[in-house]
């Protein structure tokens, strides 16, 4: 099967299976939301903030070794023509190096966390009622460091079907824990609250452990080598070449390791200093706290949900992009860039304007929450910021630019610190989206930046934003009108969102129709000539 054809099976199974389960998310998401309150939202959030710190040390850029080491050596392998033997030595050499460098920092981060988990709770958080929960955190991370690398090493050999069928047995255990145990009355002198954030963090917790099983599972019945096969002299010689080490696994993982460190301490200093920002502001400790839980538990998962698709391709563009690199094949990294980009600002401008048009139907069937509502208007606009910087991070970790990646992330955290710092207890709630706005489009520029210097060329994406703005004006101007004909009227949400989308496709296509023609021209030009 051609590598093109392999990677657009692979990206679009991955697509639907990331997107069905981010609804899944969302959809559970509202529900634990009805069902706990926005003060748990809020203590959750909390907990989730030192937990992303956590797993950031304990898998330690892990996924990235996994990843770029699987997809390079399988290249090497490719180009050599080897057979299914020294693929499967250099699997297993593969895997061995990362799992042991995961279960090293997921250990040391296991032990902190749960040692200090009191002074975290209590001091740190500056409630005690995030303690069990953080423990419970502490013991699930050695579980998820190793998933991380045997994820990894399935999307660098391009069999990330594998990693659908672990987090789809992943969320619905998730579901069915944290749905069971929410069911439940609350012990005799338990804090509801309390109860409640352990009951979410108990659940995912639980589905963690299942999917490293499942993870182990897939791994070994891949990477079998066949009974009776013994490679030769040469061949062993050629497997021994290509074998990857820990030491190997390090080089790519650390200095990843290093940027998200400081990354995620600043980012979880940043979610430490939002709530007491909003109390200086005026807000009860409650109310911060409900407010802090509207925007990171509702706003955000709600306007990330889309990103599932281009999410999807761009992480397999990693070990494609990495296997151009380590073959040399600089115009293939060009024209993968290209078409990425142009990819990613197609859906991303699309996704924008769904959410501008329908923020009030979205808000209020999900969330019931005027506040969501207002979140959704005010973040849509920078959702093709947001969704190209992934597609332009995953183009930098497959060109082995972790070094700048790092830096880019450093920059970014450490400013949107200070800003929460100097403009939450002023603005409030508005103080953090302004801060969200300044630091997703200095990450944007810098990490574009950084690409362009990389890659040698300068992406050609105006066109691009230029139809896909001009279809999205077209299709809001369309449904503006529609929304106010009797004949529309009883027409459902979902319903007016596909009409939407429709007519933003057609426009889009009508608006290159131009560019198709000529294309088409020189292509029966070129077969004619040859």
């Amino acid at each position: 099967m051609k590598r093109k054809k392999l990677f657009i099976i692979n990206g679009a199974g991955l697509a639907i299976v990331n997107i069905l389960l981010r609804f899944i998310a969302v959809s559970f998401n509202a529900y634990i939301s009805e069902k706990i309150g926005t003060e748990s939202m809020g203590l959750f959030t909390l907990v989730m903030s030192v937990y992303g710190l956590a797993v950031v040390f304990a898998c330690s850029g892990v996924n990235l070794a996994s990843v770029r080491l699987s997809s390079e050596k399988t290249a090497i392998l490719e180009k050599k023509r080897s057979i299914k033997r020294e693929y499967s030595k250099c699997a297993s050499s593969v895997i061995r190096s990362c799992v042991l460098y995961s279960l090293l920092f997921s250990l040391i981060s296991s032990s902190v966390l749960f040692v200090f988990s009191t002074l975290i709770g209590g001091k740190l958080l500056g409630d005690s009622r995030c303690v069990t929960s953080l423990k419970i955190v502490a013991v699930s991370l050695p579980a998820i460091s190793v998933t991380s690398a045997l994820s990894g090493y399935f999307t660098g050999v391009r069999k990330a079907y594998k990693n659908a069928v672990s987090f789809i047995s992943e969320q619905f255990l998730k579901i069915t824990v944290t749905s069971a145990l929410l069911s439940l009355s609350v012990p005799f002198g338990a804090d509801p609250v309390e109860y409640a954030c352990v009951a979410v963090v108990g659940g995912s917790a639980a589905a963690e452990a299942i999917s490293l099983f499942v993870n182990l599972f897939l791994y070994i019945s891949d990477s079998k080598i066949p009974a009776g096969v013994k490679p030769g002299e040469n061949e062993s010689y050629e497997c021994e070449r290509i074998r990857a080490n820990i030491k190997e696994a390090s080089g790519i993982s650390l200095p990843t390791a290093i940027g998200s460190y400081a990354r995620s301490g600043l980012v979880t200093a940043e979610h430490l200093l939002i709530p007491r920002g909003l109390r200086k502001n005026g807000l009860n400790a409650s109310a911060a706290l409900s407010a802090y839980g509207i925007i990171q538990g509702m706003v955000f998962p709600l306007i990330l949900f889309p990103s599932a698709l281009p999410a999807s391709f761009s992480s397999l563009l990693i070990p494609e992009i990495a296997g151009y690199f380590a073959t040399g094949d600089v115009e293939k990294i060009r024209r993968a860039g290209n078409k990425a980009l142009s990819a990613s600002i197609f859906f991303s401008v699309c996704t924008s304007a769904v959410f501008l048009n329908f923020a009030k139907e979205l808000g209020m069937n999900l969330y019931g929450q005027k506040e969501a509502i207002e979140g959704i208007i005010i973040m849509a606009p920078l959702i093709p910021v947001m969704y190209l910087d992934s597609t332009v991070d995953a183009l930098l970790k497959g060109l082995g630019a972790q070094l700048d990646s790092m830096k880019i992330n450093i920059v970014d955290a450490a400013s949107s610190l200070v800003l929460v710092f100097f403009l939450v207890p002023i603005f409030g709630i508005y103080g953090y989206l302004i801060t969200v706005y300044f630091c997703e489009i200095l990450n944007f520029v810098l990490s574009f930046s950084c690409l362009v210097r990389k890659t040698g060329f300068k992406p050609s994406v105006v066109p691009s934003v230029f139809r896909s703005g001009l279809s999205a004006l077209i299709s809001s101007f369309i449904i503006f009108f529609v929304k106010k004909l009797p004949i529309f009227s009883s027409l459902s949400s979902p319903v007016m969102i596909v009409l939407f989308i429709s007519v933003y496709f057609l426009s889009n296509i009508i608006l290159s129709g131009g560019n198709n023609f000529r294309l088409r021209k020189v292509f029966l030009r070129d077969k004619i000539r040859y």
